[in-house]
């Protein structure tokens, strides 16, 4: 589907709600899916909240990135079952499509796949952990000295990865884990990834686990009763960090003391 085709859907879709509390109109924002039935849960409902149209892209089905992001306000990359390692042609089209962003500075955001995506471009190695575990379920995170500076985080981030990523040079450790060290980072002043999930709803944890329940006896997987029930405890902590960090990654204000 063109850009054009695209931005008519995503603009109908908008239009359908009340426009008495609907923001103020901006350039629509990159969406880059793997899958069929991806949602952009919280993060699109922020940038939504923003006034930004979700631009959905679908490479992995054959939809074609744009040459340029001039007619978007930023990119987000989203995860999906697949390696940043693979071989397949479209996963190396969005690796190579990250130094568009980088290169014009527009806001980049990577969400797992896409944070290991951002890393990978930038030099770092992507792999499994060493001792085969995973992160799956909520899970604590420690925010950095230079993450504490834009704000305060979770203590608590909902995972489902089996791979992590180093972290690249000229690259900012924002938040660390003691399974997956690297779980947020920056690059320049508006690349910014994230090894987990802050996108998460009641609903997509309940359909992940559901269709994905074969990863629930992997070393580092949460019972699925217990993620719903951390999601009911931590969830709303998440989302107000992700609505200040939205904010400071469309501003190009990821460094500290910007």
């Amino acid at each position: 589907m063109t850009f054009e085709a695209r931005l008519e859907h995503s603009e109908a879709v908008a239009q359908a709600g009340d426009a008495s509390v609907r923001p103020e109109r901006r350039l629509p924002v990159l969406v880059i899916m793997h899958g069929e039935h991806s949602s952009a849960g919280r993060v699109g409902q922020a940038l939504a909240q923003r006034g930004h149209v979700l631009d959905v892209c679908k490479p992995r089905f054959g939809d074609p990135l744009p040459k340029t992001l001039g007619q978007h306000a930023g990119v987000v990359v989203f995860g999906g079952p697949m390696s940043a390692n693979d071989p397949d042609s479209y996963l190396k089209d969005e690796i190579d499509f990250v130094g568009v962003a980088l290169k014009e500075e527009k806001p980049f955001l990577g969400v797992c796949l896409g944070a290991q995506m951002l890393a990978k471009h930038l030099g770092a190695k992507v792999g499994k952990h060493p001792a085969g575990k995973v992160e799956i379920g909520y899970h604590a995170v420690r925010a950095t000295a230079c993450g504490n500076a834009l704000g305060p985080w979770p203590e608590h981030v909902y995972q489902w990865h089996r791979e992590g990523f180093d972290l690249p040079a000229g690259g900012t450790r924002l938040a660390e884990g003691s399974v997956f060290e690297n779980q947020a980072f920056h690059y320049g002043k508006c690349g910014l990834g994230l090894q987990f999930h802050p996108e998460i709803t009641y609903c997509l944890v309940n359909r992940w686990t559901v269709l994905a329940k074969d990863w629930s006896d992997r070393d580092g997987a949460q019972e699925r009763s217990a993620q719903l029930d951390h999601h009911l405890t931590y969830a709303n902590a998440v989302s107000s960090w992700l609505g200040r960090l939205v904010d400071r990654w469309l501003g190009g204000q990821l460094r500290a003391g910007a």
